[in-house]
């Protein structure tokens, strides 16, 4: 409960006594132990009190008014934590509404891809901690994690294509064995809105198959992500086999395996260690396009 809400496991027995809040049930050596109504209570309960609501009202409203404040600070704060911890209500309720709401409204008053790096990746990675600590099961994550891939779906689509032909052309995958999807597309959407082609491939591409789709199109970069896969070998090798598979193409490579492992890039391999080097690298590329055009 104190992972989930911020909420200190002193404060909450304190508002459990004090006023009332919440009712915890025991077991028989008197532990306490919660239901999920009384998780998501405790959720709304503490964005409120985050937000300057004391907890003496918040104890006095009903749960309609709770839910109807805890959905106005919402849309109109947009401080980080207000916003990660209403992500994790939706989460926890498993609420499309609520959910589409923050995400709409951020990206209406600071556009797409601010709110994927300001509000949405920090809240994946409070995901990945609820996970690793059991405070969410499959069923949430999953839920949560195919509202946000619609997202950026439907923010890719609206990107209209590239028509002119001098445009640098990038193939992005995944290896096999790798599942960062959620990443891979909001790359196909940082490309695909500074005005680049895409040719999204997705998950568990072997070499072979990649080699194939690199013959149709010849693209001037390859890009992959490297987590989950090489943990136990190293990934040299397979940095090696692309260079050596794909002299004539940039190789762009991030990932965790990247950073935690000795790597040593061939001259065609550039190893981008973290979301603010893809974007310099991203905003050094569309200016070096867009000088190119103006040449031409």
């Amino acid at each position: 409960m104190e992972k989930l809400s911020g909420i200190k496991a002193h404060t909450i027995r304190i508002w459990e006594q004090r006023y009332n809040i919440i009712n915890p049930q025991r077991t028989d050596t008197n532990i306490r132990y919660y239901a999920d109504e009384d998780l998501k209570l405790l959720l709304n309960v503490a964005l409120l009190n985050k937000n300057g609501i004391k907890i003496s009202r918040i104890a006095n409203m009903s749960q309609h008014e709770i839910a109807e404040k805890v959905a106005a600070i919402s849309e109109l704060n947009f401080e980080y934590d207000t916003q990660l911890d209403a992500l994790t209500i939706s989460m926890i309720e498993m609420d499309e509404y609520k959910f589409d709401r923050i995400v709409s409204t951020n990206t209406q008053q600071i556009g797409f891809e601010r709110t994927m790096l300001e509000v949405i990746y920090p809240f994946l990675e409070k995901l990945s901690l609820l996970w690793l600590t059991g405070s969410i099961n499959p069923a949430q994550e999953n839920f949560i994690s195919y509202l946000i891939r619609q997202k950026i779906i439907a923010a890719i689509d609206q990107e209209p294509l590239p028509v002119d032909k001098s445009t640098k052309k990038f193939v992005i995958y995944l290896p096999e064995g790798e599942r960062q999807e959620l990443s891979l597309l909001f790359m196909h959407y940082l490309l695909k809105c500074r005005k680049n082609r895409v040719i999204y491939l997705g998950q568990d591409i072997s070499l072979p198959d990649l080699k194939d789709a690199c013959k149709i199109h010849h693209p001037d970069f390859i890009f992959t992500m490297i987590t989950e896969t090489f943990a136990k070998e190293p990934v040299q090798k397979y940095i090696d086999r692309m260079a050596a598979t794909f002299p004539d193409s940039k190789i762009l490579l991030s990932g965790y395996q990247l950073v935690v492992q000795p790597v040593m890039p061939a001259k065609n391999v550039t190893i981008l260690k973290s979301l603010p080097q893809m974007l310099e690298f991203l905003s050094w590329n569309s200016d070096m396009t867009g000088m190119m055009n103006v040449v031409k």
